[in-house]
């Protein structure tokens, strides 16, 4: 969502009014005083590993503009010191922010689900996962020494590493650089995520091999948060692209209800996983941000109703 200017305000607003009459509680986004009117709670993404909205790039460029030597990759984001110290500044300076609409720091405010650190990690010059692994460590630790109230999650895309090498026959193809079993035995991290992006992971499949892959995805998963870790799971990124060959709302309304009948299932049956979040909700008038993956609920009735449906049963269980 965006409110960079006054006149894109309304469209925050509809927005988490659409969100809220569909049910959702939940939503990975920025800071809105919006969000507490309409009862709905928020994840911040204190950095992006791309380039959108803020990313670790950024960091490093920063670095090599105020002289800091050998820094030849985007990777430096996760070992040099002076850059790493940039980014504890920024979440100090984030988590200790007085909002000025609310009067509350946001480290005390309640309207705050969880922070994470960064959207999608990954590094492409370290595969092993110990860079990340360190990173986590150091950064996790740093956020729970300012904000003790909030959960704090890692922002995995879910893949395997090497800590647990028969688990990675799951994962679609390749590695990142993560290690969903040991970054999230870390300190400090309170909960487990994966995304889910089968149309990208496993391009020119059919819809049969997707639907299986989702499956066997958040199965192993839902076992290995609860058996291995002892922590929560949440879904907190999954989609189907409108730009994808031979889609359809049909088959977005179908992966969405598969999905969310195995999420339901594991929270019906007190599992560790609780929870979905789509990527991505949009108010109407926001093409310029549209991505393939927009779900907007005024314009996607079937969608909507999907998406609701799942909403009641859940606050069923509640």
């Amino acid at each position: 969502m965006a409110a960079s200017s006054p006149d894109d305000r309304v469209k925050v607003t509809t927005t988490f009014q659409q969100a809220s009459r569909s049910g959702m509680n939940v939503v990975r986004t920025w800071a809105f005083s919006d969000a507490r009117r309409y009862g709905i709670y928020l994840i911040l993404s204190l950095v992006n590993n791309y380039d959108n909205f803020g990313g670790r790039k950024q960091y490093v460029q920063w670095g090599r503009d105020n002289g800091v030597q050998s820094l030849n990759s985007d990777d430096d984001f996760y070992t040099n010191p002076v850059v790493k110290g940039y980014y504890k500044n920024h979440i100090k300076a984030v988590l200790t922010r007085m909002n000025t609409i609310t009067g509350v720091a946001y480290k005390d405010d309640p309207t705050i689900f969880a922070w994470e650190l960064m959207n999608e990690p990954r590094s492409q010059t370290d595969l092993s996962g110990r860079t990340i692994q360190d990173w986590i460590t150091e950064m996790a630790a740093h956020v729970k020494s300012i904000d003790s109230n909030h959960l704090l999650e890692v922002g995995l895309e879910g893949f395997y590493g090497e800590s647990m090498p028969e688990k990675k026959q799951f994962n679609p193809g390749y590695q990142v650089g993560t290690d969903f079993i040991s970054n999230n035995r870390i300190p400090g991290i309170d909960f487990t995520t994966i995304h889910l992006y089968p149309d990208q992971w496993m391009p020119g499949s059919n819809d049969q091999a997707q639907s299986a892959f989702v499956d066997r995805w958040v199965q192993a998963h839902i076992q290995d948060s609860s058996s291995v870790l002892g922590k929560p799971l949440l879904v907190t990124e999954f989609g189907k692209s409108s730009r994808a060959s031979g889609y359809s709302v049909g088959q977005r309304d179908a992966y969405f209800g598969n999905l969310y009948n195995t999420i339901f299932a594991c929270a019906r049956s007190g599992g560790p996983c609780g929870g979905g979040l789509f990527w991505q909700i949009m108010a109407q008038g926001m093409d310029s941000f549209k991505d393939g993956y927009e779900v907007v609920l005024a314009e996607s009735p079937s969608t909507a109703a999907v998406i609701a449906q799942q909403s009641r049963k859940l606050s069923s269980l509640t």
